[in-house]
């Protein structure tokens, strides 16, 4: 199956470099990864230049301009230029285990949408993380919480099952699904500004479509790096449409991915 990895960036150059560098040793490569980018400056564009000649597949930039919190819009528009039948999608601060895109196309299935979760990389390893540039953890790592989910044991995980019901914990910086399923939906909900609820208000909508959920535990592992909590003005507001997509049973929103189909990158 072709799978298109999307990643979702603003601003920290320092953390995608890893991002990049943990997708060069996977041990199952997508068919091209897609940066989108919600309004970074020129180092970003640079260091995404710097990295096409290093990596054995396509690397494309869907850019747009800051406008301020827009994760919805330029992720519409990144998957609208996805030649992937299946999306993978993360976050530009997550660095992946070398298993990762080999585990979520295992578990890839019609009908179905998988949600894995992350392993925190605290705030006093930051130093060391960029000086030595680490992209391989465990679960005895230093620098690490939640460290139980840093065990890789894909036997395991057979255990989890597809689900009917709705995944309160999909999160968009571990996800996966087909494409066509997120166009039969219309993609995330542009309505969506500011920080928080875009990635749960589509798994509403993919839940009220009619798909099924299956979490990904010990396997697809994420290594996500410390930030400062961003700033949540806009959340009331968010998790109001996620509840209308709730108490609706919506399945399409009017302003999304369907606008952006016939561009190109």
């Amino acid at each position: 199956m072709k799978a298109s990895l999307v990643i979702c960036t603003y601003n920290w150059p320092e953390a995608l470099e890893l991002v990049l560098k943990s997708i060069m040793v996977q041990k199952e490569m997508p068919e091209e990864v897609i940066i989108a980018d919600d309004g970074s400056k020129e180092e970003t564009k640079n260091l995404i230049e710097s990295f096409k000649s290093k990596l054995s597949i396509p690397l494309h930039h869907v850019w747009q301009e800051d406008k301020g919190w827009r994760k919805s819009i330029i992720l519409n528009k990144a998957i609208a230029n996805a030649k992937g039948e299946y999306i993978i999608q993360i976050d530009g601060d997550c660095i992946l285990h070398s298993s990762f895109v080999k585990d979520h196309l295992r578990y890839a299935r019609r009908g179905v949408y998988l949600s894995g979760s992350r392993v925190n990389i605290q705030e006093s390893f930051l130093v060391t993380l960029f000086k030595k540039q680490k992209i391989s953890f465990n679960f005895l790592s230093r620098g690490i919480k939640k460290r139980g989910r840093a065990l890789h044991l894909p036997l395991l995980s057979k255990f989890y099952k597809e689900k009917d019901g709705f995944n309160r914990k999909n999160r968009g910086c571990n996800t996966s699904f087909h494409r066509d399923d997120f166009i039969a939906v219309n993609g995330y909900n542009d309505d969506f500004f500011g920080w928080g609820r875009e990635d749960s208000e589509l798994g509403r909508r993919f839940h009220n479509y009619g798909l099924k959920n299956r979490k990904l535990k010990n396997i697809a592992i994420v290594y996500h790096i410390y930030h400062y909590v961003k700033p949540k003005d806009g959340l009331d507001k968010n998790h109001q449409l996620e509840m209308e997509a709730k108490n609706n049973k919506t399945v399409w929103c009017d302003n999304g991915i369907n606008k952006y189909l016939n561009e190109t990158i």
